[in-house]
């Protein structure tokens, strides 16, 4: 559990690092979408049967960075939507 915790943060900074511009995320919104790219990533993973969706393999890695980039900026997407509005 704590692994998984560790590689939601290193794969939502890594996807952070990767978006160009500035994010107004916090920590908190960092690890949460890193964790959910690293699900999504698992989950491609283990449907193309290079590993589980908990196991740490190269694909799954690749894959949830991307996941995590694009989760970045449909969050931000969101909050600049709400921004707006108000």
């Amino acid at each position: 559990m704590i692994g998984f915790i560790v590689a939601g943060l290193v794969i939502g900074a890594l996807a952070r690092l990767i978006k160009p511009g500035k994010q107004n995320l916090g920590l908190l919104a960092t690890l949460l979408l890193g964790l959910a790219g690293s699900v999504i990533g698992g989950l491609v993973a283990n449907l193309l049967g290079t590993g589980d969706i908990f196991e740490l393999n190269v694909l799954g890695f690749v894959v949830a960075v991307i996941a995590a980039v694009l989760l970045i900026g449909v969050a931000e997407s969101l909050a600049g939507r709400r921004k707006g509005s108000a």
